[in-house]
């Protein structure tokens, strides 16, 4: 009988974490995490009382990834959709909402668009042209907003585009890669033609675009790290890596009892691309390079409490929330009404209204050099111009997350590649997150799957197959 590989991973967010789900009864997993919990941004804390996610608090219900790991480790019935409410944008002094049919902000009948009030008569004219604009292919990467301007007007990028791409990335339009933050219309652009056409053409998907989890998404993770049977190493900081002449790893970790050492067949790197880059410089250069050179966007999400019965003369709003085009001016760059979204918020506590508000943006570093109580203030007033006077919050926190969003800039598939390839010569060493497919939950979790299953594949150190060290 051969014993199982195996396998350390660093990092224990929900990336890290699908990759011991996958390895399960496959390896001897071991998950080292620097914090003092698992779930990387995936975090639910309590405001007066009530569960409150302080970092994503929904997941992509488009592709399935996701959906599916929350099922697999028993969270099924707790998944939950919100209610329905078109997305609104916050723009020109009022709440608008965004008809439907856009792809990711770019209306697909720029008809709908006539009496939102989003766009003026010229930026609406310059819409209605888009199809009969000649359209060369695009054979390069290029900013987002590279392309679309030149297709559908930059005043539409601006108020269209621009906020629903803040509200994924926390990043710019100006900065974003077509190909990686928007692949669909990459492929468009590079067939060339016009966009909208192509876009009217496409089946819409049905049902929720996304999914909560009934008492918070930090509910996922800690699932996910029981049913793995990893076992799972806290307050465990790893500081380098050793490749041993026989072709296995040893990690080297900081703990509050004292230095650790450990041995593996494989090691999975599931941290942010910085901390991932400080691991690899003595082994992959060119990884190394790629990874650091990867930004990222600070941000900032302000949870508050309001009770009902003492709502301002504008009462409570309605609707999910809006997102803010960074055009207008406004610190907040999105507001979720999380009473109103999740039933099962509304039903934990009837008397209460809770919401939050997103601030922070690639580039906007110095909005968060403040102290909470002045962006709990900044944010409340926003609040108030956008949705009314509703009163002082019973309660607010602030959850603040430094780094925390890679920014996929113009020619992030080149890096990503070349990254890609450096790894591949250091046989049992594999990377997974955030940083190379998708910032999203179920993109995250594909990309831990992913690592796992390249791992798996490999025959153990100094077995014929696999390349010696």
């Amino acid at each position: 009988m051969t014993s199982k590989r195996s396998v350390i991973i660093v990092g224990g967010g929900i990336s890290g974490l699908a990759a011991a789900w996958q390895l399960r009864g496959r390896a001897e997993v071991t998950v080292l995490e620097s914090g003092p919990r698992v779930g990387g941004k995936l975090r639910t804390g309590t405001l007066a009382g009530v569960a409150v996610d302080e970092g994503a608090e929904s997941v992509m219900a488009l592709r399935p990834e996701a959906v599916d790991l929350a099922e697999a480790v028993g969270l099924g019935r707790a998944l939950a959709d919100p209610a329905p409410a078109p997305v609104t944008v916050w723009t020109r002094g009022a709440l608008r909402p965004m008809p439907a049919g856009h792809v990711l902000g770019i209306p697909s009948d720029p008809a709908a668009l006539a009496d939102t009030g989003i766009l003026s008569e010229e930026g609406l004219a310059r819409l209605h042209q888009e199809p009969s604009r000649p359209a060369a292919p695009v054979t390069e990467d290029v900013a987002v907003s590279a392309y679309l301007a030149e297709r559908i007007g930059r005043e539409a990028v601006d108020r269209l585009v621009e906020p629903l791409l803040g509200g994924v990335y926390a990043g710019s339009t100006d900065a974003l890669s077509l190909r990686s933050a928007m692949p669909g219309i990459a492929g468009i652009a590079e067939r060339g033609g016009p966009l909208l056409p192509a876009l009217h053409g496409r089946p819409r998907p049905t049902g929720s675009f996304v999914r909560g989890v009934e008492g918070g998404t930090g509910r996922l993770p800690l699932a996910v790290a029981r049913a793995s049977g990893a076992r799972v190493l806290t307050g465990t900081t790893v500081r380098a890596l050793e490749r041993t002449p026989s072709g296995t790893w040893r990690v080297q970790a900081a703990t509050a009892d004292g230095p650790l050492l450990l041995s593996a067949d494989a090691v999975i790197l599931a941290v942010p691309a910085f901390a991932a880059a400080a691991l690899l410089r003595p082994h992959a250069p060119v990884a190394h390079t790629d990874l650091a050179a990867i930004p990222y966007a600070s941000t900032a999400v302000v949870t508050m409490a309001f009770a009902r019965d003492r709502a301002g003369l504008g009462g409570l709003p309605s609707g999910n929330g809006f997102l803010v085009p960074p055009v207008d001016g406004h610190t907040v760059k999105a507001a979720t009404f999380l009473s109103n979204k999740w039933r099962w918020q509304a039903d934990a506590a009837p008397h209460l209204f809770l919401l939050r508000a997103s601030i922070g943006r690639a580039g906007e570093e110095h909005l968060l050099d403040r102290p909470d109580r002045h962006l709990v203030r900044t944010a409340l007033n926003d609040l108030h111009h956008a949705a009314g006077p509703i009163g002082e919050p019973l309660a607010a926190r602030v959850s603040r997350w430094e780094r925390g969003l890679p920014q996929y800039t113009v020619g992030h598939a080149a890096r990503l590649a070349r990254i890609r390839e450096d790894i591949a010569r250091l046989p049992g060493l594999e990377v997974c997150g955030a940083a190379y497919e998708g910032v999203g939950i179920a993109a995250c979790v594909a990309t831990g799957y992913a690592a796992a299953e390249r791992v798996a594949q490999e025959a153990p150190a100094g077995v014929p197959g696999r390349a010696g060290g």
